[in-house]
């Protein structure tokens, strides 16, 4: 992998890229995917992710780290163009933005009662029959409706040269 850096001058474009999940989750909407914000800092393509990993049952967090074109990811799904960062902040005004917000958190556990992982309140209490639910927050969630959206409110990711 070529980690030459575009020049300095220059505006990185950014993209929302979606993997394939291996595992579906019963309580989900499908199909799912992973979704993340990848910024192509090279000029082989590859460059740099900012997204959350981990599961609801424990709690997300924020990683930034680097990463090949996405398209090489035998799980690629599908990459759009979200807009431009400037290389002269980058990557800390991404990664200065994405660590204000909150990951999602804990939101399932394993219920004795019903011997099954389900949804639970904030309070790590669970839901009971029929009673509403709110829809639960992943990495898809959290980067469409927090990081985007955030990122384009603070100026740190931008719509046009």
């Amino acid at each position: 992998m070529s980690t030459t850096p575009l020049p300095q001058t220059t505006l990185y474009k950014a993209f929302k890229v979606r993997y394939h999940m291996t595992l579906s989750d019963p309580d989900m909407p499908s199909p799912r995917y992973h979704t993340i914000i990848f910024i192509e800092t090279n000029k082989d393509l590859s460059g740099h992710v900012h997204h959350v990993i981990g599961d609801i049952v424990t709690g997300m967090k924020y990683q930034s780290t680097d990463r090949e074109r996405p398209e090489t990811d035998e799980a690629f799904f599908d990459k759009e163009f979200i807009g431009y960062v400037a290389s002269e902040t980058y990557p800390k005004a991404v990664d200065d933005v994405c660590e204000r917000l909150p990951p999602p958190p804990k939101q399932k556990g394993f219920n004795v009662r019903t011997m099954r992982t389900e949804p639970m309140r904030p309070d790590g209490t669970f839901y009971g029959i029929g009673e509403a639910r709110p829809s639960l927050i992943k990495c898809t969630e959290w980067t469409e409706g927090q990081a985007i959206p955030t990122l384009r409110q603070s100026g740190v990711l931008l719509d046009s040269v």
